[in-house]
């Protein structure tokens, strides 16, 4: 049965709110390394990847933004303390001395973990009849594996 925000069970609420913060924290770790990045990078490819970089970050802004106003909805507290969300995240933050190259492939590493994580928290909204979660995973998912693909593009020929 598909439930709605009024009508998930507390338990199934604990589950999701914990994946959805999971996802925030790491979306948020990732649009600091992608503006750190952005930033720093220097090279022969300083245009696209510059560039790249923004349009990540810029999306990621607003996506960790669709994902903590999701808990919100569930009328659960989204965790919007940053050195929290460091020790949460599966995604380390980086000091922008690194090379073009390491900066796309550490880059392009951080979006498959987002996606990953992003699957996983689809996977508990589904198991817990939240479609609505479930829909906004997949979303964010495709596009952490589209960002993915685009940056390992870069490392290849």
């Amino acid at each position: 049965m598909a439930e709605t925000a009024r009508t998930l069970e507390p338990s199934a609420l604990e589950a999701i709110a914990d994946a959805l913060n999971q996802s925030v924290a790491e979306t948020v770790v990732t649009t600091m390394l992608a503006q750190n990045f952005h930033w720093n990078v220097k090279g022969m490819a300083f245009g696209p990847l510059h560039a790249l970089f923004q349009e990540i970050y810029e999306d990621h802004f607003a996506g960790q933004d669709d994902l903590a106003e999701r808990l919100r909805a569930l009328d659960c507290h989204a965790e919007g303390n940053l050195a929290g969300m460091l020790e949460r995240s599966k995604v380390d933050e980086a000091d922008g001395h690194q090379t073009d190259r390491e900066m796309v492939d550490r880059l392009a590493k951080a979006e498959e973990q987002i996606a990953s994580t992003l699957a996983g928290l689809g996977h508990v909204a589904a198991g817990n009849g939240d479609t609505l979660t479930e829909d906004l995973a997949i979303e964010r998912g495709r596009i952490h594996e589209k960002f993915a693909w685009m940056l390992r593009a870069h490392l290849q020929g």
